[in-house]
C-alpha cells in the first residue's frame, strides 16, 4: 500500500559550531514501509521552523533531550493522514504534531513524542496551526499571562515583536488593556507591528537607539518585558524596569550561534533594586491547558482583534537555508516551510 512512496528526510549529521552549515545535515531518501496495526501515515504539508531548533542540536542538558546524530531533525508540522490502521485517526484527517523534517511520518497514532491531534482547515489556514493556534501562540499566551501577569494600564515591552511569539504577545497584551511597545529590526517590521498588530510603538534596533526609544515610548518605565532575544537588548531593558517588574525569558536568539560563552545580563542587579522577577517559560509545561489558549486566541481572531502572519518558504530541499533565515533576521512573521512546492 505504501511501499511505492519515497520519503525525503533531513537528519542531523554533526553538532553545529556557530551558524548551522549544510554539512551539519544529511539528506536521506527511504521507502515508506507498510503500516502496522495502530499506526498512521501522515503526509507532511507544512513545517514549523523555530529558533529553539538550534538548541535541540546541541549535546547539552535542556528541557528536552537533544536530537541525536543520525536522527531525523525534530520539528513540529501539520499534514494529512493518508493511511490509517488506527481508530484514532481516519484517512483525510488533518493533524498537527511532531512530524520531523521529512515528507512523511509513520508510527503509532498515540506516539507521545509526536502527540498528534486533529485540526480543522475550515476554521483557519493550516499555517495558522503552526503559529497563533500552535506552539508559538501557546508560548505567547501562557508565557505572558502566567509569568508576565500583566495588568490593565501597565507597560509591556516585547522584543522580536514581528516574530512568531512576539506578534501574539503584543496583541494579547493589548486585549488586556496594556500599553505595548515592540522592539524589531527594520522599518517595515516596525510599521507592521504598529499599523497591523496594534502596538502603541515599536523601536527599530537596527537604525535606532534602543535605550533612547525605551525612554521615549515607556516614560513610566517597563512593568513586563517579554524577552525573545537576550544579549544587549535584555541588558538595556533592565535599566528601565519598574518596581515589581516581571521579565519573561522565552528565548535568546542573539546568543544561539555563539562560539563563545553565552552573554548573560550585566544589569541583573536591577532585579534586586526593583524587587523584580525574571522567569523562564517552556510551553510544554502548559500542554494540558492548550485548549484554553486556542479557545481564547481563536475567539480574538474571529473578532478581528488578533492577526496571524506567516512567512512561508516553499520546498523541503530548502530546509537548511530557510532555517538560517531565523538567525539572519530575514523572516517576517512566523517562519513556515511548505514541504511540497
Amino acid at each position: 500500500m505504501t511501499t511505492s512512496l519515497q520519503n525525503l528526510q533531513f537528519r542531523l549529521a554533526a553538532r553545529p559550531v556557530g551558524m548551522v552549515k549544510d554539512s551539519d545535515w544529511q539528506q536521506v531518501t527511504e521507502t515508506v514501509r507498510e503500516l502496522a496495526d495502530g499506526e498512521i501515515l501522515v503526509k507532511v504539508q507544512y513545517l514549523s521552523l523555530d529558533p529553539a531548533m538550534r538548541g535541540w542540536m546541541n549535546d547539552a542538558k535542556s528541557y528536552i533531550r537533544p536530537v541525536t546524530i543520525g536522527e531525523v531533525m525534530r520539528a513540529g508540522g501539520v499534514g494529512e493522514v493518508v493511511a490509517s490502521k488506527s481508530p484514532k485517526f481516519a484517512v483525510g484527517d488533518h493533524v498537527s504534531g511532531g512530524t520531523g523534517v521529512q515528507q512523511y511520518w509513520i508510527g503509532a497514532a498515540d506516539d507521545k513524542s509526536a502527540a498528534f491531534y486533529k485540526i480543522d482547515p475550515k476554521l483557519a489556514p493550516l499555517t495558522t496551526y503552526l503559529n497563533t493556534l500552535g506552539m508559538p501562540g501557546m508560548t505567547a499566551y501562557f508565557g505572558l499571562l502566567e509569568s508576565g501577569q500583566p495588568k490593565a494600564g501597565e507597560t509591556v515591552v516585547v522584543s522580536g515583536a514581528a516574530g512568531a511569539v512576539g506578534q501574539t504577545v503584543g496583541q494579547v497584551a493589548k486585549q488586556l488593556g496594556c500599553r505595548v511597545v515592540g522592539i524589531a529590526g527594520g522599518k517595515e517590521k516596525c510599521d507592521f507591528v504598529v499599523q497591523q498588530l496594534g502596538f502603541d510603538a515599536c523601536i527599530d534596533y537596527k537604525t535606532g537607539d534602543v535605550r533612547a526609544g525605551l525612554k521615549e515610548h515607556c516614560p513610566q518605565g517597563v512593568d513586563v518585558y517579554f524577552d525573545n532575544v537576550g544579549g544587549e537588548i535584555l541588558d538595556t531593558v533592565l535599566t528601565r524596569i519598574n518596581m515589581k517588574a516581571r521579565i519573561v525569558i522565552c528565548g535568546a536568539i542573539s546568543q544561539y550561534n555563539n562560539t563563545t560563552a553565552v552573554k548573560g545580563p550585566s544589569n541583573y542587579l536591577s532585579l534586586l533594586v526593583n524587587r523584580a522577577r525574571m522567569e523562564g517559560i517552556v510551553v510544554f509545561d502548559y500542554a494540558s491547558r492548550y485548549h484554553e489558549g486556542v479557545a481564547a486566541l481563536a475567539k480574538w481572531m474571529k473578532e478581528g482583534k488578533v492577526v496571524s502572519k506567516e512567512d512561508v518558504v516553499q520546498g523541503l530541499e530548502n530546509f537548511p537555508a530557510t532555517l538560517n533565515m531565523l538567525f539572519e533576521g530575514k523572516n517576517f512573521g512566523k517562519l513556515v516551510l511548505q514541504v511540497a512546492r
